[in-house]
């Protein structure tokens, strides 16, 4: 809805969304406070990726699934700030714990959470990675490529 308004208008709409997790104290926040919100007590909540990381192959996954949800968000809703594409990539592809487990229990992913944030900069929904990051990201990318063709017989 919200990419409809701005294609149709040109300016983005003001969007707001309610939470009634807790029936007792429902809340309603702008989006980008609610991105905000979950990006942090989720998605880079050290917990929370430990308990993925028990998952294995399926933890993997929902990582690299929680990547595509948030490039997704942003290009259609323009939420996801810098800070926050910075942190998802040191945290799941660029953090060595994480990228061990990734290459044990499911590199597809890793290789996926990659290709998304390069393609997040590529289309400027990153506006302004820091240089080393995608350097980084890049020679991630090119390993992985590499080890899943050699992984194929």
């Amino acid at each position: 809805m919200i990419a409809t308004v701005r294609a149709l208008t040109g300016s983005a709409p003001k969007a707001y969304i309610g939470d009634s997790t807790r029936p007792d104290a429902v809340r309603t926040r702008t989006l980008n406070e609610e991105t905000s919100r979950v990006f942090r007590a989720r998605v880079v909540n050290p917990r929370w990726l430990a308990a993925m990381r028990r998952h294995g192959y399926k933890g993997a996954f929902e990582l690299a699934a929680t990547v595509d949800y948030l490039f997704g968000y942003d290009a259609t809703a323009g939420v996801v700030a810098d800070w926050m594409y910075e942190k998802l990539a040191r945290t799941y592809a660029l953090d060595p714990e994480n990228q061990e487990f990734f290459k044990q229990s499911n590199p597809w992913a890793l290789h996926g959470i990659t290709e998304r944030l390069l393609e997040a900069a590529d289309r400027d929904l990153w506006e302004h990675p820091e240089p080393e990051t995608l350097e980084a990201l890049k020679s991630l990318y090119l390993q992985i490529e590499g080890d899943l063709e050699d992984g194929v017989d």
